[in-house]
């Protein structure tokens, strides 16, 4: 498959509190084997060669790992690939002349820095609300102490497959978390280890998704459709018997 040239439409921004608007850029002679993230860095060598400031975006792994490639591609966090991060997305998924548009994460809790950067500090809140389990269990214990049921175990897992990439948010009308708290909430709900701390985690990381301004989920899926790991909706329906179950246990009645 030959090089390819193509048309960009970037969002710029110089500051947190600066105005943004999109800019076009020409990406040429781009190997289709490169990845996504690889074109931006050709586009911004080409800036750099010419004393422009070069686009600023965030990667880390570039293995789709680490999540930190928060990019909307075409309108879709992540771009086209289901299942995927940017980092893992190749330009031969796009045709010669193609016009791309690149975007931030749009969300009021994921505030833009710089460009194509945003503040996913919010997650990091979230985590810190309850997002773990604090019981000092002293060594590791034996993987069979406790017997947890196979499908139990491996539904734990999927749900702690979530890599807080935030594109769940970035893809929901309604900007909402959602997702990523239901996958924590469902990680530690599902095996006994999290359970001493069950009703006050899941108070503490739905009172907290509110104050930081995520919005409520209307259950409409773009969340699941968008996210890297594939993190099922189921989620969602399990954090919210989780809150009623923690709201009457809250009262001193049995749940």
């Amino acid at each position: 498959m030959a090089n390819m040239n193509l048309k960009l439409q970037v969002w710029r921004q110089g500051g947190a509190f600066g105005a943004g608007r999109m800019v076009p850029y020409d990406a040429h002679d781009i190997s289709p084997d490169m990845s996504f993230l690889e074109m931006l860095d050709v586009v911004n060598e080409g800036l750099i060669a010419q004393h422009e400031p070069p686009i600023v975006f965030d990667s880390d792994c570039r293995e789709g790992i680490c999540g930190m490639c928060s990019l909307v591609v075409n309108g879709v966090p992540h771009g086209p690939d289901r299942g995927s991060t940017v980092c893992q997305l190749h330009m031969r998924r796009f045709k010669d002349g193609d016009t791309i548009t690149v975007e931030p994460w749009r969300a009021a809790a994921f505030p833009v820095q710089k460009d194509l950067v945003v503040d996913r500090g919010a997650f990091d809140q979230l985590i810190a609300a309850g997002g773990y389990v604090s019981v000092n269990t002293g060594s590791a214990p034996d993987g069979n102490a406790i017997p947890i049921p196979k499908d139990i175990a491996e539904t734990a897992m999927d749900s702690a497959a979530c890599i807080g990439c935030g594109a769940c948010v970035a893809a929901c009308k309604n900007a909402s978390a959602s997702l990523f708290v239901g996958a924590k909430i469902s990680q530690l709900a599902l095996l006994p280890q999290g359970h001493p701390e069950r009703a006050a985690r899941v108070r503490s990381m739905v009172a907290l998704m509110d104050n930081l301004g995520f919005g409520n989920c209307s259950n409409e899926a773009e969340c699941e459709a968008v996210c890297p790991k594939e993190i099922p909706i189921s989620n969602i329906a399990r954090l919210r018997r989780e809150y009623m179950r923690a709201l009457v246990v809250g009262t001193g009645r049995r749940a």
